[in-house]
């Protein structure tokens, strides 16, 4: 199985697919996980990728949000169990690397890949990529050592995904990324708003604050009221029920908060 998530929209997907049709052995099945990611923002493909990756089976995930496409930025192959990673050099394949290798109980091997002259310096995810990914595909997930076109590396952009401080009452951190309904997910650990459901929480941004309740879910409030709640990834939204959290709060990615209690 192959997957592949990118930020180029269409069709420029369907080459990487003819690529990978193509060149890897058998007939594997290729699935879509979005291409419609954040656009040249490497931490928000490695958020979402750690969230979606780990409900697959073994795979090779081919990767691609670049915006250092063209430039000498490296192309590696990263190794997490059972899985294999194909991407740019720019951090977005770590994070769900470690989460799949940590499900695993192994730690994520990196390789850097000995790339021949592409066909163009702007569509590396059909000239380096997509072969890549079919030539590891072939070789096989824990084979990646033995493949010629590999060498091991320490040297990669090592992207972690930031920390938020949490105390008992209070927990400062910064949005991550806003999806497609506009929902607000913050690097909070969804553990804070624990035991809390029903009591108000103050939401401290760069444009004021916002008082909204803690709810399990969107329904407990009016439609067009804000909430705070904890989202499928596990960690603290600020949302609104049928709107659109990040302009009630007032935020966007990156940008810093302060949610307290009391």
């Amino acid at each position: 199985m192959f997957t592949l998530a990118s930020d180029f929209g269409s069709p420029y997907p369907a080459a990487m697919k003819g690529v990978l049709l193509t060149e890897a052995d058998g007939d594997p099945r290729l699935v879509d996980v979005a291409h419609d990611l954040p656009r040249q923002d490497p931490r928000a493909a490695a958020f979402w990728l750690r969230f979606v990756l780990p409900e697959f089976p073994p795979a090779v995930h081919l990767a691609v949000v670049d915006p250092g496409v063209g430039t000498d930025r490296a192309a590696v192959v990263v190794g997490a169990g059972e899985h294999a990673l194909v991407g740019p050099d720019n951090g977005s394949l770590l994070p769900p690397a470690r989460a799949l290798a940590g499900i695993a109980g192994t730690e994520p091997d990196v390789f850097a890949v000995d790339v021949d002259d592409p066909r163009s310096s702007t569509f590396h995810g059909r000239d380096v990529f997509a072969p890549a990914a079919a030539a590891v595909h072939d070789a096989g997930a824990e084979n990646l050592a033995d493949l010629d076109r590999l060498e091991p590396t320490d040297d990669y952009v090592d992207l972690r995904l930031p920390e938020a401080e949490v105390e008992d009452d209070r927990a400062a951190g910064e949005v991550l990324v806003v999806d497609g309904f506009g929902n607000a997910v913050t690097n909070v650990p969804g553990a804070f708003l624990d035991g809390r459901v029903g009591e108000e929480l103050r939401v401290e941004t760069p444009e004021g604050a916002v008082t909204a309740p803690v709810v399990e879910t969107f329904a407990a409030v009016d439609p067009g009221d804000p909430l705070v709640t904890v989202g499928s990834h596990g960690y603290v939204e600020c949302d609104v029920n049928r709107g659109r959290g990040e302009a009630a709060f007032g935020v966007g990615p990156g940008d810093e908060l302060v949610l307290s209690f009391g």
